[in-house]
């Protein structure tokens, strides 16, 4: 189905002849034509946002006929789906937790590991506060993990910081798009630690990031090496640039036994544990759901050595 022909059936469409069932089947068989690994899935995706029907809806809705409008929209998003864009920046948004993120190539595509890290990150505010609270998610990105803690969290205020005005801009608009608590979420710019005012330091019960963490010279997959920010993936000839900054001052910032979560490589898990252990107590390596390393986990001590 090429492009002229999804806009032939565009006009078909105003006659009511072509069903969004029709157009699934045809999206798909253009996808694999394509190359597309996940035609099917992806179709379907495309289909659903061009026609407005949520997930099981489309089962439904596969009868009826679709508007002239839907179909520009899906030919537009097929032909960028064609060119090997990811579909969660073709469709513009993308499911984290309790939360429909938008998201685009200013941010990284959230991940079903960095849900896991922000599970275990409200595991250890759960565990370390005992009343209103503060969290900071320093590199936010979309901000995945601080609005899940904002949305999933009461009585915590979370800020949400990145050096690229670009990200913040996605996260800002992620805020105000989710209805989440702006008094409760605060976005900040700056280079880590360097976003936050300076009467936060020794006050905070949670810090949480998914800092870069890919060596400079790491070969990625085509469709995260030609898509998704580099300077949210590379840091370093290790990858441990950012890591050991976030190591360096963190405990400046946290209260005593605030705690440390930290997305990484399953590589980096062992030394960076092995470097946070003089400084903080109890550090823990979690693996996530396929048994790989994915995040440190560190509490502060609840004495301060001075």
């Amino acid at each position: 189905m090429a492009s002229d022909e999804l806009h032939a059936n565009g006009d078909a469409a105003a006659d009511g002849t072509v069903s969004w069932g029709e157009l699934l089947a045809e999206t798909e068989t253009r996808l694999t034509q394509g190359a597309i690994d996940d035609a099917s899935v992806s179709a379907r995706r495309i289909v659903e946002e061009a026609s407005g029907f949520e997930d099981a809806e489309l089962n439904s809705g596969l009868h009826e006929p679709a508007t002239v409008r839907g179909v520009a929209k899906l030919d537009a998003m097929v032909a960028r789906r064609l060119t090997g864009e990811p579909l969660q920046y073709v469709l513009g948004r993308w499911a984290f937790r309790t939360l429909d993120l938008m998201v685009d190539k200013r941010v990284l595509i959230p991940r079903p590991e960095t849900e896991e890290v922000a599970g275990w990150a409200l595991d250890e505010l759960s565990d370390v506060r005992s009343g209103p609270a503060i969290a900071v998610d320093l590199g936010t990105g979309s901000g995945a993990i601080g609005l899940s803690i904002l949305a999933e969290a009461p009585d915590v205020d979370v800020w949400l910081t990145d050096v690229s005005t670009d990200a913040l801009a996605v996260a800002r608009a992620n805020l105000v798009g989710l209805s989440l608590s702006a008094a409760r979420g605060r976005v900040a710019h700056g280079s880590w630690f360097d976003a936050l005012p300076d009467e936060l330091a020794g006050t905070i019960d949670l810090v949480v990031s998914n800092p870069p963490y890919v060596p400079d010279s790491a070969e990625l997959d085509a469709t995260v090496a030609d898509w998704e920010p580099p300077s949210a993936l590379f840091a370093g000839p290790d990858g441990r640039d950012d890591l050991d900054a976030l190591a360096a001052q963190v405990t400046r910032w946290l209260k005593p036994g605030g705690a440390f979560v930290v997305e990484l490589s399953p590589e980096q898990a062992e030394g960076f544990a092995a470097h946070l252990e003089p400084a903080f107590d109890n550090v823990r390596i979690r693996h996530d759901l396929s048994g790989r390393a994915r995040a440190v986990v560190a509490r502060a001590p609840l004495a301060s050595s001075g």
